[in-house]
């Protein structure tokens, strides 16, 4: 599967999130630790819902980009 991830900038690190998985979130100092994060949280998350025997969400989340002037 394939889920869409949020990276937002904060003060000192960055963090991500993912919108199809509420609750599933990670930080990190860089983009690319922030995303190799979320990556092992979205597996942790995933591997806590089978074990719970409860339905894995499909990825519905769509992700664009506008230009605006």
């Amino acid at each position: 599967m394939r889920y869409a991830i949020i990276i937002e900038k904060a003060e000192s690190n960055y963090s991500a999130y993912v919108p199809d998985l509420p609750g599933c979130i990670a930080t990190g100092l860089t983009i690319p630790e922030v995303e190799q994060q979320i990556k092992e949280a979205i597996d942790f998350h995933l591997e806590g819902l089978r074990e719970d025997g409860l339905t894995i969400p499909k990825p519905t989340t769509l992700c664009e980009y506008v230009e605006v002037a």
